[in-house]
């Protein structure tokens, strides 16, 4: 193998940065030192930024510089003690090496899990990271396991050697045994460390422990050698021997993750830049929020924690170039020299640095910015000199030169290889390079592991994974409970998390991971961020000891080819030729010289996850997803649960009746604490366990009272969903679900509600009550409603089943039911709202809902109205059915009251949230109520016919009037509301109407004056016009025009009457005549105005002919009768519009009749009832005919008599005239009375048509 291509480039060296490199106080716990090397080629810039996130080391102390002829070989006076600046003791023990532990990345991830996902590159122990950098300068074999968290690669050292040894005592991992045999190394076999190798720790041990005795206690070379060799050699064989125990015994390789819940209970140290939390998202949270729990925790519920701790002296944030890296280092840091910070190394003089060596050295300088390395130099263990290197100067040493930015390059490319290929999250990745080989193969064992068809958990880092996929996803919940752009991630962390656990053995952790699924399905409400407590490792046991004796083996082998390659550092590994093609690789580096090309793989660096985040605008498949989660959360749970609980187990093929009882009015006894009986804390001794047997306290405990909140709002949100789709039915059985998780909750809760807690509980029988009302109203399609409350999913009947082995869920049941009584729904729905109101004024949510609280009352005030109207109808119709009425019964005055007071008190509730519209409305239905009552002091006789107007009815009418106007005045103006004081106004001139027209009708004459009568009608009838709005343009003008036109009408005929009855007094009959004649004229200007109102107009019209021809029987005059006479024949020709009205009626009428059925067109025009289905009034009608034909006929027969004797001499046109009226007389005599009433009509138009010229009355329309 060819050692990659050197640049040409001249080196300058230069120092950005000389700031104290290493300055936190003994015992520190984090203070971040921030330091930046910049070295410099050429033109180029190599960028390396590092920030110490965390150190376990004191502040450096100088070294002791040993004298010349120091015998290493001697052990110092402090060998082997615990020592700060080493570590503690355990990690200088001989047979502690610098191999990796497995698991270390893991350990340092867990405990910067902010970074993990997105900030950081890399997360490793330094010695992989410079292992994979040197790939293209060495013969040696490079196996890593790889994993990938978002944007994150852990990497961490995979001993084959180690795993094969384990695998032949416990059986595990043979699949890859095999596999390795197979593709990679026909025979490998174990080979023990040479004695070299613990000579060259041996003495590096006591090198640096000679180097911190203060003392200067350093020993001088013996001068009995024999002796000393004995020594030496007593020595190596306790170091071998210390060496053995420690690979028998070492934690590296935890056994495969069993149940067993030992080795869980070591304390965790904090880390951080001042601490770094690890927020734990699900676990332990609950309403009321209990303290976080620690995801040690998980550990004790049967994980082993061993090999999982962040055992490095220090961990650094290392920037190299863009390259972010999270970095584990145990490398001794010394101060002294030019710089506060050195770095100490042991040399054989006899052996010449290699470029192995030298990029090994630089790494480990830029990954602790240390600016200085002091190089110690000795033969055979004897002390011969010192030697200071800058740390910008190792890449241009003799025998090691190299080019920065090649291994510059080299780290983009492998990086950019490893992203591009490691792309599932969950999966274990196997980086592998046999020694002497130049290929670099990639593998997925865990679809190795599939194939092979073994158990999950044969992955040893199955659990480590699946626990930092949750710890990242849960630290990514609660950071970005505002930021939803996250959320794919988050949820394909928790899917791949919980793929990869076994529900047996990890049911904690799988709960957890499917509530945080479901709360990313946002719910219109925000997920509660509470604190946590982060999972810290206990304090670390391996300090520097440096392994070099690959570098030593290999020096020689560097740029030579096709030599036999020694065997590697460990001794386990034989060279071999490269294997044929492997069809098992995901992806290969055909030879490691093109990592050293310049951005080999720059298209694929890019390369970034994709996450699809569901996003589904339908509510309810967004509640179905949640439901899902929340099920497969819940059976988590009861899957650690040991103690069976006392019920049967239940089947959840059998579905659980959701029962309804027609409940009448009768049967309301029950009180609004039957609703709020779940909403204190459930008074259970809290000692014991739940209903299931989960004890209280315990994380199955707070979860599940989490989910079943969580299954609370989403059948909430169901509910509220069915109503917006009209599916009251179903609406109902959702918020039942959702009252039953709640009574569920409570049923386990043990402790006080949390007030958000109570507000969501509110919004539930709020809602309830909205079902309620609306079932009550649309009890049309009771049926259909039944059908889908009656209907339920396997999801549904399974979480019900999971909810009744914590609660009998019958709390809530009144408020639930489906009953056939409108009246019990409407009371149900009023209790629903005040259990409501209840709970939002009680002293722990008070202050803070007063939005919901005005929503309450407002919801409240409306279905008291309801409930008014409703008992307000039923008294109404008790009137309708009475066929004889002589006094008010009991059972009506029964409902009067529970009217009155269900207004009374909707009135309070919109006073109380200053709702001025609806105050008025009920305002409006109390009004109406008092009508109600007059009407039922309306004593009838047998025949139907009524006495005079009652003292009781103009009480009620008065009452009526006043509540109307206490309306109008709520209201204050149109523009507040138009039209509800369009209404308001309608129903007070309605009133004053009615009132004048009983007054009117049935005068109560046995109690008053005729004239004080005739003052209150007028009165009335005034006030009425008064609220006449004739010119707003609204659907209620023609009502309002016909209705002035009536009170026109009326007071018309009334001061008629008066001038006929008025004797005596003639001013006050000049009066009554011109108030008479000027209402007359309104009257008919107004029904002339409508066009649909011929009836009318005409009885209008003959009344005012009466009242002339009554006033041209009072006159002596010829002339002035014959004037009255021709204004009365004037007014009579007014009358053409009405019949021309009333013919288009009976033509429509006689067209609709032909066209449906012609064997019809021969029978009358009238209905059974005298009225045509066009709504002429053809009884009307015919009265009026007979009225008006003997009317007319009066006046052209004293016409022709005045005309006739009249003493002047007639002119032209009057003798035309008189021919006229005669020939028009003439022909109302011969007119057949039984004549078809359409040929009566056209005889009349035509004969109004004919006098309409001499006349010159007004032209209504064309003639037919």
């Amino acid at each position: 193998m060819s050692a990659p291509p050197e640049r040409d480039d001249a080196i300058i060296s230069d120092q950005a940065s000389k700031e104290e490199a290493y300055t936190p106080d003994s015992g520190s716990s984090g203070e971040s030192i921030k330091q930046e090397t910049a070295i410099c080629l050429g033109n180029n810039e190599i960028k390396s930024r590092a920030v110490v996130k965390y150190s376990a080391a004191p502040p450096p102390t100088s070294y002791a510089l040993l004298q010349e002829k120091t015998d290493l070989k001697l052990p110092p006076a402090n060998w082997l003690r615990e020592n700060p600046q080493l570590g503690t003791a355990g990690t200088t023990v001989l047979g502690s090496s610098s191999k990796s532990k497995p698991f270390s990345s893991f350990g340092m991830a867990y405990d910067f899990i902010d970074s993990i996902g997105d900030e950081v590159d890399v997360v490793s122990d330094s010695e992989n990271i410079k292992k994979l950098l040197k790939i293209p300068y060495s013969k040696s074999h490079v196996s890593m396991a790889v994993h990938r968290v978002g944007r994150t690669l852990l990497l961490d050292e995979l001993d084959i050697q180690e795993l094969f040894m384990r695998s032949s005592q416990t059986g595990d991992w043979t699949w890859l045994k095999e596999f390795y045999q197979r593709l990679i190394d026909q025979k490998w076999q174990r080979k023990k460390k040479s004695k070299e190798h613990w000579y060259q720790k041996a003495i590096l041990s006591k090198f640096l422990y000679y180097s911190i005795n203060g003392d200067g206690a350093a020993e001088p070379v013996s001068d009995n050698p024999e002796e000393e060799e004995e020594e030496e050699e007593e020595e190596e064989e306790e170091e071998e021997e210390e060496e053995s125990r420690a690979e028998e015994f070492s934690p590296s390789w935890p056994a495969t993750f069993t149940s067993t819940a030992s080795d869980s209970e070591e304390s965790t140290a904090h880390k951080d830049e001042s601490g770094p939390v690890d927020s734990q998202f699900a676990l332990g949270q609950a309403a009321p929020i209990p303290k976080e729990q620690n995801l040690s925790t998980l550990f004790n519920e049967g994980e082993s924690s061993q090999g999982l701790r962040n055992d490095f002296v220090r961990n650094i944030m290392w920037t190299f170039e863009d390259i972010h890296m999270l970095v584990g280092s145990n490398m001794p840091i010394f101060g002294g020299g030019r710089y506060p910070a050195v770095s100490l190394r042991l040399r054989d003089n006899n052996k010449p640095i290699n470029i192995l060596t030298g990029i090994d050295y630089w790494l480990d300088n830029l990954m602790c910015n240390v600016p200085e390395l002091v190089m110690c130099f000795h033969v055979n263990g004897i002390v011969q000199k010192y030697e200071m290197i800058k740390t910008e100067d190792i890449p241009d040493l003799d025998n090691s030169t190299f080019s920065t930015r090649v291994v510059k390059d080299i780290a983009q490319n492998i990086l950019s290889f490893l992203k591009s290929n490691c792309t599932k999250e969950g999966h274990t990745y196997w980086l592998f390079k046999a020694s002497g080989s130049d290929i670099v193969k990639l593998y997925d064992l865990t679809t190795l592991c599939e194939e092979a068809a073994e158990e999950k958990c044969q992955n040893p880092f199955t659990l480590p994974v699946a626990v930092l996929l949750y710890k990242v996803a849960s630290n990514m919940m609660l950071k970005t409970n505002q930021n939803r752009k996250h959320y794919g991630t988050i949820r394909t962390l928790l899917l791949n998390c919980v793929k990869l656990l076994d529900l047996e053995r990890h049911p904690q952790i799988i709960a957890s991971a499917h509530y945080m699924l479901s709360e990313l399905f946002q719910l219109d409400e925000s997920p509660e961020e509470v604190g946590s407590e982060s999972l810290r490792a206990s304090g670390s046991e391996d300090s520097y000891s440096e392994e070099e004796e690959e570098e030593e083996e290999e020096e020689d082998d560097d740029d030579e080819v096709g030599e036999e390659l020694p065997d590697d550092s460990d001794g386990c590994y034989r060279t071999f030729s490269d294997p044929p093609a492997d069809s098992k690789a995901i992806a290969v580096i055909r030879s490691v010289v093109e990592l050293s090309v310049p951005e080999k793989y720059k298209s694929t660096h890019q390369i970034r996850p994709s996450y699809a985040f569901p996003v589904s605008l339908d509510k309810e498949e967004r509640c179905r997803h949640v439901l899902s989660y929340v099920l497969k959360g819940l059976k988590a749970v009861e899957s650690s649960i040991k103690k069976e609980s006392d019920l049967p187990s239940a089947d959840p093929n059998t579905p659980i009746p959701l029962k309804y009882e027609d409940r009448s009015a009768s049967g309301t006894g029950r009180v609004i604490a039957i609703l709020l009986d779940r909403v204190g804390p459930f008074q259970e001794d809290q000692k014991h366990p739940t209903r299931s047997g989960i004890i209280r306290g315990s994380w199955q405990h707070r979860l599940k009272m989490q989910l079943f909140l969580k299954a609370s709002k989403a059948y909430y949100v169901l509910s509220d969903a069915a109503i917006n789709l009209l599916k009251y039915g179903r609406a109902l059985r959702y918020i039942k679900l959702a009252l039953q998780c709640h009574d569920a909750y409570c049923s386990v809760s043990c402790g006080t509600l949390h007030q958000r807690v109570l507000l969501f509980h509110s919004q539930c029988l709020s809602l309830c009550g909205d079902i309620q009302l609306m079932l009550a109203q649309n009890a049309s399609n009771r049926a259909a409603y039944l059908e889908e409350y009656s209907y339920q999913t396997r999801e549904d009947q399974e979480i019900l089943h999971s909810l009744h082995r914590e609660s009998r869920c019958e709390a809530f049941n009144m408020a639930t039911e489906m009953s056939m009584d409108p009246e019990y729904q409407l009371f149900v729905s009023s209790k629903c709202y005040e259990a409501a109101q209840e709970l939002l004024t009680s002293g722990a949510v008070k202050e803070h809902s007063p939005e919901q609280l005005a929503q309450v009352l407002k919801r409240l005030g409306n279905i008291r109205n309801e409930i008014g109207v409703f008992y307000m109808n039923q008294a109404a119709a008790m009137q309708t059915d009475m066929e004889v009425k002589k006094s008010v019964s009991v059972a009506e005055q029964e409902m009067w009251k529970k009217s009155f007071s269900c207004f009374e008190k909707g009135m309070k509730d919109f006073e109380a949230i200053g709702d001025s519209t609806n105050t008025s409305l009920l305002l409006c239905n109390t009004g109406r109520l008092m009508r109600i009552c007059a009407q039922a002091h309306c004593a009838l006789s047998a025949d139907q016919s009524r006495g005079e107007f009652s003292p009781e009815e103009a009480l009620y009418y008065n009452k009526a009037l006043d509540y109307y106007q206490r309306a109008m005045k709520s209201l204050a103006s149109r523009g507040s509301h138009p039209a509800v004081w369009d209404s308001v106004i309608w129903e007070l001139s309605t009133t004053y109407f009615t009132l004048a027209t009983l007054l009117q009708d049935f005068a109560p004459l046995s109690r008053k004056a005729q004239e004080q009568i005739e003052r209150e009608v007028t009165e009335a009838m005034l006030k009425s016009l008064k609220y006449c709005d004739l010119q707003t343009e609204s659907a209620r003008q023609p009502l309002y025009q016909y209705r002035a036109a009536t009170i026109h009408h009326r007071l018309a005929s009334m001061y008629h009457s008066c001038y006929r009855n008025q004797v005596g007094n003639e001013h006050l009959r000049k009066q009554h005549r011109s108030l008479a004649e000027l209402h007359y004229g309104k009257a008919v200007g107004l029904f002339l105005s409508l066009k649909d109102a011929p009836c009318e107009l005409l009885r209008t019209l003959l009344e005012r002919v009466a009242f002339a021809e009554f006033t041209m029987a009072g006159q002596s005059s010829s002339g002035a009768k014959l004037k009255s006479l021709t204004g009365a024949l004037e007014i009579m020709t007014e009358t053409r519009h009405a019949f021309q009205l009333i013919h288009r009626e009976l033509l429509e009428e006689q067209t609709r009749l032909s066209t449906s059925n012609p064997t019809e067109s021969t029978q009358p025009l009238e209905g059974d009832d005298g009225t045509p289905a066009a709504g002429l009034n053809m009884q009307e009608v015919m009265k009026l005919i007979g009225v008006f034909e003997p009317s007319f006929s009066f006046l052209l027969l004293q016409l022709v008599k005045a005309m006739t004797t009249a003493k002047s001499k007639p002119s032209n046109k009057d003798e035309e005239l008189l021919k006229t009226y005669k020939s028009m007389y003439s022909k109302l005599l011969r007119a057949d009375k039984t004549a078809p009433l359409l040929a009566r009509v056209e005889l009349f138009l035509e004969l109004l048509q004919q006098m309409a010229p001499q006349t010159g009355s007004w032209d209504a329309g064309a003639s037919p």
